[in-house]
């Protein structure tokens, strides 16, 4: 839309409604008082219908049109491909977006319209999200060559009171996880000197001596066969682990699709190393 013509409906828009919605001067353009208070109505009444929108579109034709996937960086390598492959397969007509960010970022997205859905660790504790559980898995601890814990299974998990463990940076949900599991298993601080923006620095910083890790054996073929200077140990039962679902608005239009490709997206799984859950679970 053109300055020009914005400048008009914004104009036209005052008269109506009798109010001053901008604040104009030479240099800048801020909301009034006023406008402030109107711009949360109306973003409001934006999003019904919005809403309004993908409802007939759900309706007249489901599995078509934009879907807005919010994936966290510790799934999107490992599930993508199998996700892609079921969409593309099943559900040719959808346009499907994928967009990868910490999992603040895309619940927030979320929450605002901007991702349709998301594909993350669970369980997330926010108001106004419904989680579709689609697996648990067990994380497994990478080691450097030569250390004592490299190759063996069954080890307890009060082995990590007294390693050096390397883990992402702040905001990543699979650091926090990593910090629960030695909290549970007894650790009272884990010091971390070394951080990593993502699983594949990691590893090579195990691979380098720095210290051992914990990956989800969704990303271990992968991340692990990047070099061939890595260890990998398995935990005694009940093994850490962590679930991973997709992730809807409350009453969201297209709550049915959503529930279907969580459906379909279970039995795609099946042949990865973890634990598919039901609906239910």
């Amino acid at each position: 839309m053109s300055q020009p013509a914005l400048s008009g409906s914004v104009s036209a828009l005052e008269e109506v409604l009798g109010v001053t919605l901008l604040e104009r001067t030479t240099r800048k353009v801020l909301l009034s008082p006023a406008g402030e208070r109107l711009a949360v109505r109306a973003k409001a009444v934006l999003d019904e219908v919005g809403a309004l929108l993908e409802e007939a579109e759900a309706v007249r034709a489901p599995f078509t049109g934009v879907l807005r996937l919010g994936v966290i960086p510790t799934v999107a390598p490992y599930l993508l491909p199998t996700v892609l492959h079921l969409v593309h397969d099943r559900y040719p007509h959808l346009d499907l977006q994928v967009h990868e960010e910490q999992t603040a970022t895309l619940v927030d997205g979320l929450h605002s319209g901007r991702l349709d859905l998301l594909l993350l660790a669970v369980p997330l504790g926010v108001p106004g999200v419904v989680e579709l559980p689609l697996y648990d898995e067990d994380f497994v601890l990478v080691t450097p060559p030569g250390h004592r814990l490299g190759g063996r299974e069954g080890i307890p998990r009060e082995a990590l009171k007294e390693l050096t463990l390397l883990l992402l940076d702040e905001g990543h949900c699979l650091r926090d996880q990593a910090l629960d599991i030695c909290r549970e298993a007894g650790r009272e601080d884990a010091p971390v000197t070394t951080t990593a923006a993502g699983l594949s620095t990691l590893v090579q910083l195990v691979a380098g001596g720095l210290g051992c890790t914990l990956l989800p054996r969704t990303a271990l073929a992968l991340e692990a066969g990047r070099s061939s200077r890595l260890l990998t140990a398995s935990f005694a039962d009940p093994a850490p682990s962590r679930r991973v679902a997709l992730a809807m608005r409350t009453g969201a239009a297209r709550s049915a699709e959503y529930e279907e490709l969580a459906t379909a997206l279970r039995g795609a799984l099946r042949p990865l190393p973890v634990r598919v859950l039901s609906a239910e679970a």
